[in-house]
């Protein structure tokens, strides 16, 4: 094969098929994918869930991962956060002429681990490539399916009394991006927390963890999660600010340009609603994955569809819904 990826490429003739057999099937090939047809015919028994994302992100490196880990990160984290396991999953690229083959292995590279990470194949896809600057290097999407395992996670528990748990640290995804975009160089572990939260939402599953509401906090951080919920309930919720974590990278590069963590997003990170029965337990899972799994407000009735932090004095301050556009192209 050429070392770069050509408009040839993508006609659908002989070198469309030398870049699918040589590339993609070297990590993707399955039984279903190998036997070529435009579709996938699926058998599943139990209820599904499924979402679809379409992943865009400049740089397609960065510290922590690239656009293919993103790629299957992002589908099947939402489809884990509707508590369901994902199985299978449809990817199309969208691919600027001129990508280093070497680049393109290496995203793909990356999609395969993911999805051994969460017991996932890939069973149908579509390539195109496009001119010199009609993308930039490379977009995909990703379509995941996967089996419900737990069923009613919703927004519609949402209850006052319920406490809120962060799964880690929050806005390592926004700072690692922003500073790689703008060469901001750090002496410091900032990475992305792009991951495959499947395994921990799995754990807190198989330790009958009464999950009444799950939601991956990624544009727009852990703020628009939490106005989604006050919202969609007309409930109000409070958050300890001093609860909140955040690493001393991220807190430095939020207080050198004024950005809050709360609105970073992140991509491997997500937000839990449950009983605050439930909650010590809970963190007991959570901390086996990341120690910073921290409980960082609670549900109640004060300023109906609104997000609160209360600081350690006892002050209070309205967090609003994210508006404008922070950081474009951010996965």
């Amino acid at each position: 094969m050429r070392k770069e990826v050509t408009l040839a490429m993508g006609n659908g003739g002989e070198e469309s098929s030398e870049l699918i057999e040589k590339l993609f099937f070297k990590y993707f090939k399955n039984e279903i994918l190998s036997r070529g047809e435009d579709g996938a015919i699926l058998d599943i028994k139990k209820e599904i869930a499924t979402s679809s994302d379409s992943f865009t992100v400049s740089p397609i490196f960065f510290n922590g991962g690239d656009i293919g880990k993103l790629s299957i990160c992002g589908s099947c984290n939402d489809v884990a956060m509707m508590g369901a396991k994902p199985k299978y999953l449809t990817c199309s690229f969208i691919i600027e002429e001129g990508l280093s083959l070497r680049d393109l292995e290496k995203i793909v590279r990356s999609m395969k681990k993911e999805l051994e990470i969460n017991g996932a194949i890939v069973v149908s896809g579509d390539t195109k490539v496009v001119p010199k600057g009609a993308v930039d290097k490379i977009f995909i999407n990703t379509t995941a399916i996967g089996e419900v395992i737990k069923k009613g996670i919703s927004i519609s528990n949402l209850k006052e009394g319920l406490d809120i748990i962060v799964s880690r640290d929050i806005g390592a995804h926004g700072a690692t991006i922003f500073a790689a975009r703008e060469g901001i160089e750090l002496e410091s572990n900032l990475k992305s927390d792009c991951a495959s939260l499947y395994p921990q939402v799995e754990a807190l599953i198989k330790n009958d963890i009464d999950i009444r509401v799950l939601r991956d906090a990624t544009r727009g951080g852990v703020a628009a999660v939490l106005n989604e919920w006050a919202r969609g309930s007309n409930l109000s919720i409070k958050v300890f600010e001093e609860k909140v974590p955040v690493s001393s990278e991220v807190r430095g590069i939020c207080e050198l340009l004024g950005f809050e963590p709360l609105t970073l997003a992140n991509e491997g990170t997500f937000v839990l609603a449950l009983p605050k029965t439930q909650s010590k337990k809970a963190l007991e899972v959570l901390k086996e994955f990341n120690e910073n799994a921290s409980i960082i407000g609670e549900v109640d009735s004060l300023y109906p569809k609104r997000v609160y932090l209360e600081s350690s004095w006892g002050t209070k301050r309205f967090l609003d819904m994210p508006t404008g556009e922070l950081l474009p192209r951010i996965c």
